[in-house]
């Protein structure tokens, strides 16, 4: 199911390092200037490695010290755990303390999407849009004001197909000025109450495309300007961001590609250097890959403590409430089937990226990060049962020798793989049973304090 490989993600190198870090404090009843400085050297190491400033690594390790020094150690933590507060207090304020909505204007907004060229801003319009509907109930309309790129246009209908989103252009004409104020006029004529525009990458230095950009803003006066960053260009994004907001006074970043080969010191320092937040943040090319930003969560995953509040709101949002709670009493029951299996695997693959998901999860990102764990991870199982009968979906005691032959020639599995899975589904029902006649302790005590093996 799981295929193993090197491969780094967001703040792995940073986590570690704070990580061995704190571990300097063990021992220690008081956290003193002396038994605090190789740690705090060590702290800043490793914000510099991760692509944060000197300066801002600087000021940060100072604040810290300086909250730090003379802390009595209450009886419930020790100085290493009193540590990681101050510093996890010190990142959530560093990423810029609260989450920040997007600007919503109550009957039309306009959103305008800027950014370097590949920065994934095309993706992002779009994924932009799919959030606001299932979020605010909005009817978006996508502007493709890109006439310089080869494909930008096609690009944008694409992904805009892919969520039922129309998508303004005009070949005829050349101006994305006049683009945009034509797509603004359509939209308003069609009865949308959003708009995206889509614009050209454009370098900083440029200054014939960071004026048309700034026309653009000028004429349709959006509500909304988010300025897209490539995280995994480092120091160089936050020093861009600079020069885009001294043209475009934008109201907030995006950080896109975080699921790829970065330091992630952009997140920690953009905020701090340009004095907007970070809005959003994108993950891989699938058009639900989008998360509102919250300093005080990204400082969770950062210090391994996982991210359970978003993994929960990422669950509310694919699981009916009554729906969910019909297969609890299902699992109760023990009259839970492989078409109720089928069902929940596919509200789990409407929640994003497996490997994001299980990283929420406290003390399980660390253990899977140099786990390739595919998005078809569930393929295996999904492909077994749709080869059993309806018969046999729903009562699966009936599935003999025979029948699990079957079941693995007509899924192309091993029948060690159909008995595994059979295995696997009995013993969930035995653990809801447990649960339902004497709890949790008594499920532990007749697996003999084990959990069952559900790899």
């Amino acid at each position: 199911m799981f295929q193993i490989k090197c491969n780094e993600y967001m703040f792995e190198k940073l986590s570690d390092k704070l990580e061995s870090a704190f571990s300097l404090l063990k021992g220690h009843g008081r956290i003193t200037e002396i038994n605090v400085a190789q740690t705090l050297k060590e702290v800043r190491r490793a914000l510099i490695d991760a692509d944060v400033s000197y300066q801002t690594a600087k000021k940060f390790v100072q604040e810290v010290k300086d909250k730090a020094i003379g802390q009595n150690v209450l009886s419930s933590l020790n100085p290493s755990q009193l540590m990681i507060k101050i510093v996890h207090d010190e990142l959530t304020k560093l990423m810029g303390s609260e989450q920040q909505d997007i600007n919503i204007d109550a009957k039309f907004t306009v959103v305008l999407i800027a950014g370097l060229q590949g920065s994934g801003k095309t993706t992002f319009s779009a994924k932009l849009a799919n959030y606001l509907i299932a979020k605010k109930q909005l009817k978006p309309l996508l502007v493709a004001c890109d006439v310089y790129r080869p494909a930008a246009i096609d690009q944008l209908e694409v992904v805009a197909a892919s969520i039922s989103v129309p998508v303004y252009k005009n070949l005829d004409e050349s101006n994305p000025v006049k683009i945009a104020q034509m797509g603004v006029a359509q939209a308003k004529k069609e009865g949308k109450n959003l708009v995206i525009i889509d614009t050209a990458g454009r370098l900083s230095v440029d200054e014939k495309m960071m004026k048309e950009i700034e026309l653009i803003k000028d004429t349709v006066q959006p509500s909304e300007i988010l300025f897209v960053v490539d995280a995994m260009t480092g120091q160089d994004a936050v020093n861009t961001a600079k020069t885009f907001y001294d043209v475009l006074n934008y109201d907030g970043v995006v950080l896109t590609k975080l699921d790829g080969d970065t330091r992630g010191g952009a997140a920690l320092t953009i905020t701090n250097e340009v004095n907007k937040p970070i809005k959003f943040i994108s993950t891989g090319e699938k058009m639900n890959a989008i998360d509102v930003f919250h300093p005080n969560r990204m400082a969770d995953r950062i210090l391994g403590m996982g991210d359970v509040v978003s993994l929960v709101e990422k669950a509310q949002a694919q699981f009916d409430e009554k729906e969910a709670r019909d297969m609890e009493r299902k699992m109760l029951k023990n009259k839970f089937t492989f078409n109720d299996f089928l069902k929940q695997i596919k509200q789990i693959k409407k929640m994003g990226n497996l490997k994001d998901l299980l990283g929420m999860v406290p003390g399980i990102g660390k253990a899977i990060r140099n786990m390739d764990i595919d998005d078809d991870a569930f393929k295996g199982i999904e492909t077994m049962i749709f080869s059993m009968t309806e018969d046999e979906r729903n009562n699966p005691k009936i599935i003999d020798l025979s029948r699990r032959k079957r079941i693995a020639n007509g899924s192309g599995s091993q029948i060690e793989d159909v008995n595994k899975l059979i295995k696997q589904f009995s013993q969930m029902g035995k653990m809801m049973k447990m649960m339902k006649n004497g709890g949790l302790d008594n499920m532990m005590k007749n697996f003999g304090g084990n959990m069952p093996n559900f790899k």
